[in-house]
């Protein structure tokens, strides 16, 4: 693993630019059409405590149902004392729009391609005036053409700039599987070292609100086994941004999953500058009863099944993975010592999916630590129906999550 990944962590220093680096910002062309036509819904805007402010998208009603609740600790924050913090508040699509906009003008090396990424601002409009302020170099509309431009900026990539490729949906980015399985993971080991790929993969994925089959993929499962690559989940804005900055950092290899459910996530975030381990996992509530492992939406599912947990007399503690390789065993490993008793919930399918590794790394690593056999809660292995009830049914609901801490106590 050590050969694969190079300077695995965080971030990595800054190597000297050459001396004729220009900037792409004086280059301006004509605004042309976009190659790509797919358009994206918007759904409710979401604070971190639960309220909701506005339904974007008159044909989503259903997306009310969905509450989230970012709760870092035992108890609740309440808006009123959240709006006398310090910092500012985001959206989680402009958070991670921060992230990139602030590494783009500490970095000339880092730049943007993908299908409607330029004057469009992206489908899900997280690019959304990069164009104008950094030029359509750095900031580069392609056709829809997954495998050619995934491809291009791993070569960019190979040649010192620090791409970040955007896939409309993540789903799309089967069709770039090639070039992110023998090329983006490998090369670095194939080359004997002489090539690094500091590239970051994002885009949204996740069962969406009636999005389709294909549209609600998650590939997590996917990417997994491809050796070289680091995947991590965001799931608030503030570590979107954080995860988004030490992405761009990184020498390796990082596919950032975003949800298209928690794009509208409202959070304060510090107004300096931070980033996030790429390698850790984060504490999300501290309990003695029984480990949470989750991350992504299956976040807010959790901690709602919290508060229920909690009035029943139990003492959940959720853990956040966040990185989905690798695992955060320290973290995880800390945690299972102590409650001695494991559920893992995620929005992945069952078969194959990453709560099938992570109950493995556990049961090699903290076998004797356990009380109870690990659980694990996971999307059923079917493809995501159209229809609104049936789709629910598909993915883990808090009930179910309630019901299994039970069990495992008894």
């Amino acid at each position: 693993m050590a050969a694969i990944f190079q300077g695995v962590g965080a971030a990595a220093a800054l190597s000297s630019l050459p001396s004729n680096s220009f900037d792409s910002k004086n280059i301006l062309f004509s605004p042309r059409r976009s190659f790509s036509v797919r358009k994206a819904p918007s759904f409710v805007v979401v604070r971190s405590d639960g309220t909701m402010n506005l339904d974007l998208n008159p044909k989503g009603r259903r997306a009310q149902q969905f509450i989230a609740n970012a709760v870092a600790t035992k108890e609740d924050s309440s808006a009123a004392s959240s709006s006398s913090k310090p910092g500012h508040e985001l959206l989680l699509f402009e958070a991670l729009r921060e992230g990139l906009e602030e590494e783009m003008e500490r970095d000339p090396r880092v730049c943007v391609m993908g299908e409607d990424v330029g004057h469009y601002g992206g489908s899900y409009k997280v690019t959304k005036g990069l164009a104008t302020k950094f030029g359509d170099l750095r900031v580069l509309d392609t056709p829809i053409a997954e495998n050619s431009f995934t491809g291009m900026g791993i070569g960019a990539a190979m040649t010192g700039l620090r791409p970040v490729v955007e896939g409309m949906n993540m789903g799309f980015l089967l069709l770039a599987f090639n070039q992110i399985s023998n090329n983006c993971g490998m090369l670095h080991y194939t080359s004997g070292g002489q090539f690094t790929i500091p590239i970051v993969i994002r885009g949204p994925g996740g069962v969406g609100r009636q999005l389709g089959a294909e549209h609600s993929q998650r590939l997590e499962s996917y990417f997994q086994s491809v050796p070289g690559i680091q995947m991590v989940a965001c799931s608030t804005p503030y570590n979107a941004k954080g995860l988004m900055k030490a992405a761009l950092r990184s020498e390796n290899p990082v596919i950032l999953f975003e949800h298209v459910l928690l794009y509208n996530l409202k959070e304060r975030i510090p107004d300096e500058d931070y980033i996030c381990n790429l390698e850790e996992a984060e504490m999300v509530r501290p309990g003695e009863h029984v480990t949470i492992l989750t991350y992504s939406r299956m976040r807010y599912h959790v901690m709602q099944a919290a508060k229920t947990l909690v009035n029943k007399g139990y003492d959940p503690e959720v853990v956040d993975i966040r990185s989905l390789k690798p695992f955060d065993l320290y973290t995880i490993g800390n945690s299972v010592k102590k409650t001695h008793r494991v559920l893992i919930v995620e929005e992945c399918m069952r078969t194959g999916g990453i709560g099938a590794s992570l109950t493995a790394a556990i049961t090699e690593n903290f076998h004797d630590y356990l009380d109870a056999p690990i659980i694990c809660l996971s999307s059923q292995d079917v493809p995501t129906p159209y229809a609104g009830r049936l789709e629910e049914w598909t993915v883990v609901q808090p009930a179910q999550i309630v019901t299994a801490v039970e069990q495992l106590c008894q």
